[in-house]
């Protein structure tokens, strides 16, 4: 294995433990305890499960895996916040869903080369890409791996 392989190995082992973390944690914490906010005036668990299932639905289409499963998650959890009074969906059923998008991902990153990883993503141009070519497919794993670690964070004040 070169550099880059290892490099990319532990990139993507590490989103892979994220993703664990967070299993393990949607495991522990009841419904009730899901229900409350992380700190007074902050999102609640809820919100933050549907929030991450969101973006990590989002990266299909960054990646170049397909289009979003759920794309009405997006408006929910990303473009209105916890209070907007929008209907959530169960989470129950946003549980099901964070399963169903991490196993697609993990999927369509098992099929790519190393090189695959050092192309562009689809929100950025060619020219673009051209002058900043660490706007890459790998860092945009990076970046949800960082951005799912800090509301792990967050979930982790209502055990």
């Amino acid at each position: 294995m070169d550099q880059q392989e290892l490099v990319i190995k532990m990139i993507i082992a590490e989103w892979q433990k994220q993703n664990a973390r967070l299993d393990k944690i949607l495991e522990t914490l009841s419904d009730e305890q899901l229900q409350a906010e992380t700190a007074p005036g902050r999102n609640s668990g809820h919100y933050l499960v549907g929030h991450l299932a969101a973006v990590n639905d989002g990266m299909l289409p960054l990646l170049g895996f397909g289009e979003k499963i759920y794309p009405d998650l997006a408006n929910i959890f990303l473009t209105n916040p916890d209070k907007s009074n929008l209907a959530k969906p169960s989470l129950e059923q946003l549980k099901t869903q964070w399963k169903e998008i991490n196993a697609r991902l993990s999927n369509q990153m098992d099929k790519m080369k190393p090189a695959d990883w050092f192309e562009r993503h689809t929100a950025v141009s060619a020219e673009d890409f051209a002058k900043e070519p660490h706007r890459n497919k790998l860092n945009i794993v990076i970046n949800r791996t960082n951005h799912q670690s800090y509301h792990l964070g967050q979930l982790a004040y209502l055990k």
